[in-house]
């Protein structure tokens, strides 16, 4: 699988994440980090790989920071 191949796939897994949990915990980028190489392995997976998709899900405005006495990515509010 080609590294864009997968960042794609990471970036939808953790979008997917968000979406879930969203409005019931926020997730710092480290915590994607953790999850991501949890649920693809970290032979796979890695900080800047992560790093990768969190920028594509942010650049695409799938998703946004928040800050909330810290640096969170959440879904953009409505509207």
């Amino acid at each position: 699988m080609s590294d864009e191949a997968l960042i794609n796939e990471v970036a939808d897994a953790m979008y997917d994440m968000v979406k879930e949990y969203h409005g019931k915990k926020n997730f710092k980028a480290m915590d994607l980090t953790k999850a991501m190489k949890q649920k693809f392995g970290e032979d796979k997976v890695n900080k800047a790989l992560c790093k990768k998709a969190i920028r594509q899900l942010i650049d695409s405005g799938r998703c946004t920071y928040s800050y909330v006495g810290g640096s969170y990515i959440t879904l953009p509010a409505d509207g």
